[in-house]
């Protein structure tokens, strides 16, 4: 694999990890098209006490 997409592969994933630590409740959702990563989508969820 050449450099280039190893430092692409470290960027997604130190990327995802911060939104996932950084999040309470929600979802992370990896976009791929021809086994690449083309999109990253956060959504957040806020939980109300009854």
């Amino acid at each position: 694999m050449p450099k280039t997409d190893e430092t692409k592969r470290e960027q997604y994933l130190e990327i995802t990890e911060d939104l996932i630590r950084e999040m309470k409740y929600g979802t992370v959702t990896l976009i791929v098209q021809d086994g690449r990563v083309i999109q990253i989508e956060k959504t957040d969820k806020i939980r109300l006490k009854s």
